[in-house]
């Protein structure tokens, strides 16, 4: 009989299963593979990328979800809401899809892998690179949503099951438990090792590349680099040796402020700050993908979107430390360029055209709510009136703070004073003013079509900056969280870096930097810090999630432990 080369794939119907991926291919003949190689290992890898397209979604919803850069106006039935709420269950359709999607992209390039022998050319050496940087972007994004943070404890600590590429024996198969966090470290770097070794035709930012592997490495290496107080300087190092690889090969370049502004309106190919990005086209992101895609959460674009996530308080105060970024449209002034991805939802009068002014500020209470009090000038005096129900309102005086600005405070009758701004009225959903976010929207045309971003030259630098302090070389992690922080804020250079500030201000930048690109909850818990959430929304604005609560992994699918041929432990339900 002759011999077939089945791609089967690690998903939770498990090696058993039929349900082969079968697009673009099924099964193959291992004769026409050996015949003609080009052909089947172009489909072959070009499935993997496909993968990559599935497993992005909830990448980016349990990476970002978990943060503090975004409010959501009230609870969902959607898997997703567990991100948010920190009441993680182990059947979480979200994460079962964002499992099943890497697993099959592993196991496809594995195949590859295994398939085809290195030497035969530059071409097929190129191929087999990118297998090995997709299935250590895996590993990697997989060991730092189910495993622990690498500082704590990695050689005990549970990583991932390693499982490359199809076994020859199925029946009867027993695959082994997860490794350690620190094995499963190993594993990623050596697929990215072998990936740079391989690799060496730039086919741009939409496919892997020696860049793209560097990108990567040095997030890697910053993840195993400890915390600011506790620091690994070996890793620190390797962070930095992989950081100039990227920033001194002259591939890459930051855009500066004004296209920054517009990032996420390129197309990855005509973006030079992109290292890399998992492609969407139009004609593949069409009808419901813009309701029910990233972006369709963020924003109603042009009547496509729900609409039902916003920029978060937090966020808002972090874009206007340095001065207030006013969106209104006559007053339309960006201090930090980041701002440029927030959009306020203004509401104009139907029968006027005009807006209503108010002074928005955040109410204290049994929880924290805007308020946006309309507003009334009398010569010099400003005053305005909150609506306290059955039309009746208070009305305080507002006391300048920085008037050029247009901040100020009130004294509250319920004892409290609050700063607020004054701004047009924007429309609320469930109380919750709408900031939509843009950045995972309005790719080429006015949608929500997004490619989402991997590794990008502005990140490399933070990522460098973040090793320089860890090896103690401040002057040099200043340089670095300059050239993004003085691209963004013109003439906001911070004046000094020491021990005692550096986490602090590298940490607000990656925030700033790197919001609404899935990175925020892993910063966050990587370098042993508390994540805080008090500001307006529908989520727990008192829960507290330290980086030992048992809840800073996710759990491992229940329909994956229940199909996996051999023991897969499952993540502690309790600290």
């Amino acid at each position: 009989m002759k011999k077939k080369i089945f791609i089967a794939l690690l998903v939770t119907a498990g090696f058993a299963s039929c349900d082969i991926d079968r697009a673009p291919y099924g099964s193959m003949d291992a004769d026409d593979i050996m015949n003609d190689p080009d052909t089947y290992m172009e489909s072959m890898i070009n499935g993997s990328y496909a993968q990559l397209k599935a497993w992005s979604d909830p990448m980016h919803r349990a990476g970002e979800y978990a943060g503090d850069n975004i409010a959501i106006r009230g609870t969902s039935t959607d898997a997703f809401f567990e991100f948010i709420s920190y009441n993680r269950t182990p059947n979480n359709g979200r994460l079962n899809q964002f499992w099943n999607a890497g697993y099959k992209a592993i196991a496809q390039t594995s195949n590859v892998i295994d398939m085809f022998a290195e030497g035969q050319s530059e071409e097929i050496d190129n191929r087999l690179g990118e297998c090995y940087y997709i299935r250590g972007l895996m590993y990697f994004y997989f060991v730092r949503a189910y495993g622990r943070p690498y500082y704590d404890n990695p050689e005990t600590n549970l990583g991932m099951p390693i499982v490359n590429g199809t076994p020859e024996d199925i029946p009867g198969l027993e695959l082994d438990d997860r490794v350690s966090v620190v094995e499963t470290y190993k594993h990623i770097i050596a697929d990215l090792e072998k990936a740079a070794a391989l690799l060496t035709i730039d086919n741009g930012p939409v496919y892997a590349s020696k860049g793209a592997v560097y990108a990567l490495l040095s997030r890697v290496y910053l993840y195993m680099s400890g915390t600011y107080e506790a620091p690994n300087t070996q890793y620190a190092q390797l962070a930095v040796d992989y950081a100039d690889k990227v920033i001194n090969s002259g591939d890459y370049s930051l855009l500066p402020r004004e296209r920054f502004m517009q990032y996420n309106t390129y197309t990855p190919e005509n973006n030079p700050e992109t290292i890399f990005a998992v492609k969407r086209i139009a004609s593949e992101f069409s009808g419901d993908d813009h309701f029910y895609g990233v972006g369709g959460m963020y924003a109603n674009i042009g009547g496509q979107g729900w609409g039902e996530m916003y920029a978060s308080a937090k966020y808002i105060d972090l874009l206007n430390e340095t001065g207030r970024n006013d969106w209104r449209e006559e007053k339309y002034n960006i201090v930090d360029a980041r701002a440029a991805f927030i959009e306020p939802t203004y509401s104009k009068n139907a029968n006027t055209g005009e807006y209503k002014e108010v002074f928005r500020f955040i109410k204290k209470g049994s929880t924290l709510h805007y308020i946006q009090a309309e507003v009334v000038r009398n010569g010099s005096t400003i005053t305005c009136r909150e609506n306290i129900g059955d039309d009746k309102y208070d009305t305080y005086t507002l006391t300048p703070v920085n008037a050029e600005q247009e901040t100020y405070r009130i004294q509250h009758k319920d004892g409290n004073t609050y700063t607020g701004v004054l701004d047009n009225f924007i429309t609320v959903n469930n109380g919750l003013p709408q900031f939509f976010i843009t950045k995972a929207s309005r790719e080429g045309e006015e949608s929500h079509l997004h490619s989402p971003v991997i590794s990008r030259l502005g990140e490399v630098y933070l990522n460098r900056a973040e090793a320089y302090a860890k090896l103690g070389n401040y002057g040099a992690a200043l340089a670095d969280l300059n050239e993004i922080r003085t691209r963004s804020i013109v003439d906001g250079a911070y004046g000094s870096l020491t021990a005692s500030n550096a986490g602090t201000l590298i940490d607000k930048e990656r925030q700033l930097e790197l919001a609404f690109q899935a990175e925020r909850s892993y910063d966050v818990y990587r370098n042993g810090g508390t994540l805080t959430r008090h500001y307006p929304g529908a989520h727990n604005q008192t829960l507290e999630v330290t980086p030992t609560d048992y809840r800073v992994v996710y759990y491992i699918p229940e329909d994956a432990i229940n199909a996996y041929p051999g023991k897969l432990t499952q993540n502690p339900t309790s600290n």
